[in-house]
Order: structure tokens, then sequence, then C-alpha cells
């Protein structure tokens, strides 16, 4: 077994503390990866919350990883020791099930398992990249571009393949008019690869001030979503509308941007469930989806666009012991707009 140092949380309310835990002896196909950053996504917050349900705690979040490669079992061929390499949201699954087979393991149908707050199938509980070291099977291993930071390339395992996943999905592209709902950690991501894809992109945020931003990072056109005009000026805009935020809006509203065939995927995960009036639908021929992460081709596939399009988040570096100060401003969205943290602080 490998020890590794960690950050952990006990339960829905408890501050973070300083942890060992332990990591499982390579199988034949294992890497084994000294983690240098890790980002922290919403979803990390959720979960150290028990927003999303039952959550097996001690907990230790993080599925937005970058390291290297210390130590690769006898049978590994993708990796080998000093490679540059990320982990995401999911550190297995099946294998087998149709969605697997055509390289959508995110939607598993005997269900992936997650990077953290999961059981592996060893039948041990997994734990996430607030810690120095993580062991994954190879083929959930993804390789970090040399052009990309390893401090830049951790969101992007996350905030970078959820948005991608949707905008590559929806065809995004010269010809068509993509609306981002939200200029936080996914939508700035969001943004910017809408952009590099050809799309014309509008942000539609609840104020204006982050406008400058949200046009710096590639947006032809920022919108105020808390003043009433913008839904009269922009009905029927959209070819594709990307919500970001993890909160309730009115999906009616938004559905009413979209044009003839358009669609609004959700990719913010708010903790109550929406309702929407299904002649939003009918009407126009729109549709309403969901769209979650990507799969491991996908993913690679994401990171080699960001290398090329010269694409990263922006991200604030931060300690080990700021973990419960950052949860903290990333609810009151006081960050611009990842934070990571620097593991060596551990």
């Amino acid at each position: 077994m490998i020890t590794a140092k960690a950050r952990a949380v006990d339960g829905p309310d408890q501050p973070f503390r300083t942890t060992e835990i332990k990591r499982r002896d390579l199988d034949s196909h294992d890497v084994l990866i000294e983690i240098k950053y890790a980002g922290i996504c919403h979803s990390d917050i959720h979960t150290a919350h028990g927003e999303w349900g039952p959550v097996n705690y001690p907990l230790v979040p993080g599925h937005e990883i970058a390291g290297i490669v210390t130590e690769v079992g006898p049978e590994v061929t993708k990796y080998k020791v000093g490679d540059r390499v990320g982990v995401g949201c999911m550190v297995d699954s099946c294998g087998e099930c149709e969605n697997c087979r055509k390289g959508d393991e995110q939607y598993c149908l005997n269900g992936n398992i997650p990077t953290y707050a999961g059981v592996d199938k060893y039948g041990e509980p997994t734990q996430g990249g607030y810690s120095t070291h993580i062991v994954v099977t190879e083929g959930f291993v993804v390789r970090i571009p040399d052009s990309i930071s390893l401090d830049a390339a951790a969101p992007l395992l996350c905030a970078g393949i959820t948005t991608y996943s949707p905008l590559n999905h929806w065809e995004a592209g010269p010809d068509k008019r993509v609306a981002v709902v939200g200029l936080g950690g996914l939508g700035h991501m969001a943004v910017k690869i809408a952009h590099a894809m050809g799309a014309e992109v509008t942000v539609l945020s609840q104020t204006l001030k982050k406008k400058e931003d949200g046009l710096h990072f590639g947006a032809e056109s920022y919108f105020a979503t808390n003043n009433p005009e913008t839904f009269e000026k922009l009905a029927g805009s959209f070819d594709l509308i990307i919500n970001t935020v993890s909160a309730q809006i009115d999906i009616d509203a938004y559905l009413s941007l979209l044009a003839l065939d358009g669609t609004l995927v959700n990719v913010g995960a708010p903790g109550e469930p929406l309702s929407l009036n299904v002649m939003s639908l009918i009407g126009h021929r729109r549709s309403f989806a969901g769209s979650t992460i990507g799969g491991i081709r996908e993913t690679q596939e994401m990171l080699d666009f960001c290398a090329e399009h010269n694409i990263v988040p922006k991200i604030e570096i931060i300690s080990a012991d700021e973990i419960d100060e950052a949860y903290k401003r990333v609810l009151a969205s006081d960050v611009k707009y990842r934070f990571v943290i620097d593991i060596s602080t551990m």
C-alpha cells in the first residue's frame, strides 16, 4: 500500500483536516501519479456538503488532477515514468456495455466509478485529488500536452471537458450562434472553447460586472439577465445555449431565446429540481438537454484542442490550508475563475 498525504472533510459542516490515506498497490495496468495540482470544482463543494445524497465520510474530494507518473504496472503500455498526465471525474467503468464500447464511459450503463465518493472494483471507497498521490488504471489517465502547464491543465479535466463535450456534440462552429449562461469556472471555459470552434458567442450573466472579461475570453456580446429587456431583445436568437450555473433559473425564459431547432443544454447541476412548461419546447421545436463530462477519448481530444488553440483557464493558485476559504469564495462567486491547489503545500 502507498501512503499519501491528503486533506479530508468529516461531515457536511466540517472543515478540512490534514490526514493520510492509503492507495492500493499497483495492479498490472495501474499507474501511480504524483499529484502536482488539483482544481476545486463546485461539484466538490456539493459533495462535501452532502447536497447530492449520502456521503461516506471522511471524504477527500478533487477530480481535476494533474501530475507526473512515478511508477507503472508491468502491463502498462500507454505511459511511462516521467509522463505528464491528468485524471478527471472518473477512474474506471465496466468497459463492456454499449456506451463504454462507444467511448462514452461517462454514461456507463453499469455506472462509472467516480474519482471520489465512489466504490472501486476492489470494494474500497475512492478518494480524490486533494492528496499527494493517486493510483488509476491506465485507461482512465490522459496525457497533458507539453504546451499546457500542469497548474492550468488541472481544471481542464472537469471544467474543460464539461463544456467541450456539449459544444462538440451539438456541433458549435462558424454557422452556430452560441450563448453561455454564467461566466464562472465552467462558463469562461465554454466561451473560450466555443470561440475557438468559430461560433458566434454571447454571454448571459446576471449583471455586467464581468463583461470586460467575457469579451476578452472571446464573446462577441454580453447581456445582463437581471434586465427583463434582455429576454425580449434576444428572443429566438440562439442555436445553442450552454447553461453552466448550478442554481435555479427560469428555464422557460431561456428556452424563449432559442431559434427553431435550438437546444438548451444544462451542464450546471443545481441541488434542487428545475421545472419547465412543455409549451416552451413545442412552439419552435426546441430541445432541453443535459450533458456531463466526456469519455476518455474525447477528454484527450479536448486537451489536444486546447493545446492547439492556446486555451487555458484563468486560475488562482492556493495552498492546501486555504481550501475552506476557497469553498466560501466559490459560493460567493468570488473567484476568477478557478481555484487550483498547489499539492506541494499538502
